[in-house]
Parts: structure tokens; C-alpha cells; sequence
């Protein structure tokens, strides 16, 4: 695992040990970023269910100008401080050793009336907990109809839902296994 392309390209990252742990490939990373590189440069991200922290440090490479990571597992909060660490972008970062929900109340208050751009989560398979984090970015300021929330999620994940709680899909990228769901706020007519 590596980061694709920016400051920090090629630098190697480290991963968390561990079975409940799933980073996202090079290649699914590659693809994902090529469809954001144009809207990155100045934004405000966020990585949920950050693991090794690689999404939000690969758009902190590639201009973001500010990432929030949150992750609630100890190991995964050490291996992302050390690979923001070894890339030199700590200091555009801010790290919650939260669960996602709870993170995203916090980076409310962190980023008082800034809007954010991007929002990424890659929960575990078969959860729910995609629906549950919607619900609260459903009331969460800094969402707008310009921030693009994007979930990874197995192929057989259904979204369903999304416009009964207030969103629309945009887009959708199916890989091998996997899928990148891209939401954003219906706007009010």
C-alpha cells in the first residue's frame, strides 16, 4: 500500500494488523481519486472508518488542504499518526479516536462554519453503519449540496434509503467486489 500520486507519492504506508481491517486497493484507490483530482486542491476532507488513514492522506498529497480522520480502534489511530507522520502531512490533519458518529459531532465543532467537501467512509461490510453516519450528516452544517459523501460498500449493499433521508446518488463505480457510492444532499425544491 502506497500513496498513488502528489507530495508524498510512492511513500509506502503502513496498515494495521488485524482481520477487521480491509485497505482499499492501489488500483481502486487510483481509479477513485482520478474521478476527484480536478475538485481536491483547497478541500476539506474527511476519512470515517480511516484504518490506515490512505484516503485522507492520498487527497492530503494530492492538495487537499485539510483532512479529518477518525477511526475508533487504538492500532488503527497509531498506524494513521505515523503514516501522517512519515508523509510529512500532519500538520494538515486532525485525528479523532472516535466512532464515526461521535467523530463527525466533533468536526462540527472543529470546523466551526467551514463547509466540507468530501466525506469518505469505508465501514465494515454488511453493518449498516452507512446508514446510521447519513442520519447524522443529514443535520450536520457543514454538509451542503456541494459536499460529495462517498461510501465503499460491497456490491450487494443497498442505498435504497438515501432519498427518504434527504439524499441523492450522483454516481456509482462497481469494481470486482466492491463499489464507491457517490452521495450528495437532495437540494429542496
Amino acid at each position: 500500500m502506497r500513496v498513488i500520486a502528489g507530495t508524498a507519492r510512492s511513500l509506502p504506508l503502513k496498515a494495521p494488523q488485524g482481520l477487521e481491517v480491509r485497505p482499499t486497493t492501489d488500483k481502486i484507490k487510483e481509479t477513485l481519486f482520478n474521478m476527484l483530482h480536478w475538485d481536491l486542491p483547497g478541500s476539506i476532507f474527511i476519512d470515517l472508518f480511516s484504518g490506515s488513514g490512505a484516503i485522507g492522506i492520498e487527497a492530503l498529497s494530492r492538495g487537499a488542504a485539510k483532512a479529518y480522520f477518525a477511526d475508533n480502534s487504538p492500532r488503527a489511530i497509531s498506524c494513521i499518526q505515523q503514516n501522517l507522520a512519515f508523509t510529512k502531512t500532519e500538520d494538515r490533519a486532525v485525528v479523532y479516536k472516535q466512532d464515526a458518529c461521535s467523530a463527525l459531532d466533533s468536526i462540527r465543532l472543529a470546523c466551526r462554519s467551514e463547509k466540507v467537501d468530501f466525506i469518505y467512509m469505508d465501514p465494515p461490510y454488511g453493518c449498516g453503519h452507512e446508514r446510521d453516519v447519513l442520519a447524522v450528516l443529514g443535520i450536520m452544517p457543514y454538509v451542503t449540496e456541494d459536499t460529495v459523501v462517498i461510501v465503499e460498500a460491497s456490491l450487494r449493499t443497498d442505498f435504497s434509503y438515501v432519498e427518504e433521508m434527504g439524499f441523492i446518488i450522483t454516481r456509482e463505480k462497481r469494481y470486482k467486489t466492491n463499489k464507491h457510492i457517490f452521495i450528495k444532499k437532495r437540494v429542496p425544491v
